[in-house]
């Protein structure tokens, strides 16, 4: 196994020991303390860092750090388990039925939001990029191209965050489908799929007819 990056180091070590300064997590490291100084203004500049300065009797300052709540999702999370087993309570006492309302309603919600950031009279071609931008907003590491003739478009997703999920419930993937078939307001086909076997998920996005 690879060792962790100094980033994720220096992270950890403030999640147990912060807030610490430059000097205290240059030593728990055994690194320089220019080289820790390279990460905490890196971490401070994604706002990972919250930096409190302490007065001391003699000489200068004292900056000290701590991480902020926007580094809670650096470290690892398992609520795609949860929600796994949650579901899979629900599908045990409610029937299926219940799980396809929990995934329209889910869809719904998107939906509406997806709306307020999709520009609906917009070229398609706008609508794809906004799109694409916030399935990578939300960690599905997606990007879009644009077919040489200029007819369709591909929206390729090389994550899944609730791949579990989608594993065990397919009603994941077709509500996402539906999703991107009401955003976008085109006609959307999905080529491949990672709950499925593929090694990513692809959508063929065409005009409607």
């Amino acid at each position: 196994m690879d060792n962790p990056s100094t980033r994720q180091q220096v992270m950890t070590i403030l999640r147990k020991d912060g807030p610490l300064s430059a000097n205290e997590l240059a030593k728990a490291l055994g690194i320089t303390d220019i080289a820790v100084r390279r990460h905490l203004n890196t971490l401070e500049r994604d706002r990972m860092l919250r930096v409190e300065t302490v007065r001391q009797a003699m000489g200068r300052p004292l900056y000290m750090y701590s991480l902020t709540e926007e580094a809670e999702n650096a470290f690892p999370k398992h609520y795609a388990d949860i929600t796994l087993e949650i579901l899979k309570d629900v599908q045990d006492m409610q029937g299926p039925e219940m799980i396809d309302a929990i995934f329209e309603r889910r869809e719904g919600r998107l939906e509406l939001k997806y709306k307020e950031r999709i520009e609906t009279g917009m070229p398609l071609e706008v609508r794809v990029e906004q799109l694409s931008q916030l399935q990578e907003d939300r960690g599905y590491m997606a990007e879009w191209i644009k077919a040489e003739d200029g007819s369709r478009y591909f929206i390729t997703e090389h994550n899944c965050p609730i791949h579990s999920i989608a594993q065990n419930f397919t009603q994941a993937c077709d509500s996402e489908l539906s999703l991107f078939r009401k955003v976008l307001g085109a006609e959307v086909e999905q080529l491949e799929c990672k709950a499925k076997g593929g090694s990513r998920c692809i959508y063929e996005v065409r005009p409607k007819q």
